[in-house]
């Protein structure tokens, strides 16, 4: 499964449609960003992503995390979000 890389120009649309389109079928996804721009847009796409799931049941939480790439021979610092479906147990817990 390929990472959705997204830039700080990403509509946020289309980036939450691949997401959805890709907890659908894998049933985890991982999202990654460089920058505060790009990071923002991530996180947008997350919450419209999180709303398109919801009309199949599927709910889902995200664990972001700090990665290293290479860049033009360049190590950059990414961020990293972990998409996965909230298991049914945790699900059927009432909020606090």
């Amino acid at each position: 499964m390929d990472i959705i890389k997204v830039s700080a120009n990403s509509r946020t649309a289309s980036v939450a449609g691949a997401i959805a389109g890709v907890m659908r079928e894998h049933k985890h996804a991982e999202v990654q960003a460089i920058g505060a721009g790009a990071v923002n847009q991530a996180v947008k796409a997350l919450v419209l992503a999180r709303g398109y799931l919801q009309a199949d049941a599927i709910i889902i939480m995200c664990v972001p995390e700090f990665v290293d790439v290479e860049i033009d021979g360049k190590v950059r610092t990414a961020i990293k979000l972990i998409v996965d479906p909230i298991p049914q147990a945790e699900k059927d817990q009432p909020e606090s």
